[in-house]
């Protein structure tokens, strides 16, 4: 049974560090095309509404200084891809994919990493041979949103282990455990053999992790698979899938989880574990 010992366990600062540099690597040489009137608009009413609550609530200069003091700390901890991605993302979400006629989706969350291994449309995903947890076979179908299949749709697909930690952000763990891109069959189908995930707690040692303490919140996601779908001529879907009853399942820290995005395993037909079928329809460009 797999277990990490106490020098294996994720700090926020590393996980921090390796989400901020994944982020920036991802975003090199990005043109900005935001236009000069757009950035007026947004910063001067995010700054407007900052100040509302300010006099709204009376801040004191002892608690614009904690503030502050905070707001360097999450910079020199590498958090503001955890920040923004708990706290922000999901509102961004809501308003990109409104108009969205296929199938929901919901936050990537900061660890996403490009270029897994490429897999068959029926595989088992990259793990240790004593990987702990239960087997779970997850498979399902992808088409437009007129019902065709689309052949060759890419499945990536990545989670935390059973302890709740992602590798690549976590010491100890093979680099690309639990991760991998699921090239669809010929009718969109696919079958991917994994081990359910675990709920698990956002770092608590860096900057988030006092936020979450001094506001009195708890730290905790629901187990949950993250899941980017794309087919040629179709937009590209970032989902999470959580399981249901699951623990934190009603009060997601991250507040990313949606009615259509809940699954509900059963018992597998081979008798090994659980399994769940999900299908997924795209959206054209």
């Amino acid at each position: 049974m797999t277990q990490h010992n106490p020098e294996q366990t994720a700090t926020a600062a590393a996980s921090g560090a390796s989400a901020t540099e994944r982020f920036r690597q991802r975003r090199s040489g990005a043109a900005a095309s935001t236009s000069q009137e757009r950035v007026h608009t947004l910063a001067t009413e995010v700054i407007t509404a900052v100040h509302q609550v300010i006099r709204e609530h009376k801040v004191t200069y002892d608690e614009y200084d904690a503030l502050k003091s905070w707001l360097i700390s999450v910079g020199q901890d590498g958090e503001w891809p955890l920040f923004l991605d708990v706290w922000i993302e999901h509102v961004v979400e809501e308003v990109a994919n409104e108009d969205r006629q296929g199938s929901k989706g919901t936050i990537e969350g900061p660890y996403y990493v490009p270029d897994s291994p490429e897999l068959p449309a029926e595989a088992t995903l990259p793990m240790r041979p004593d990987e702990n947890g239960t087997p779970l076979l997850f498979q399902g179908q992808v088409t437009a949103v007129g019902g065709a299949p689309l052949a060759g749709a890419k499945v990536e697909i990545w989670h935390a282990d059973d302890e709740g930690f992602y590798s690549q952000f976590a010491p100890g763990l093979p680099e690309w455990n639990l991760r991998g891109t699921i090239i669809a069959d010929e009718q969109g189908h696919f079958g991917i053999r994994t081990m359910q995930p675990a709920p698990y707690q956002i770092p608590q040692d860096g900057s988030c992790g006092k936020l979450i303490a001094a506001a009195g919140w708890h730290a905790w996601r629901p187990a949950h698979l993250h899941l980017k779908v794309s087919a040629p001529g179709h937009q590209l879907l970032t989902v999470q899938l959580y399981f249901r009853g699951g623990e934190h399942v009603e009060d997601d820290v991250a507040q990313a989880v949606k009615p259509e995005l809940i699954l509900d395993p059963k018992p597998a037909a081979d008798g090994k574990g659980n399994e769940v079928t999900y299908d997924f329809v795209l959206d054209p460009e």
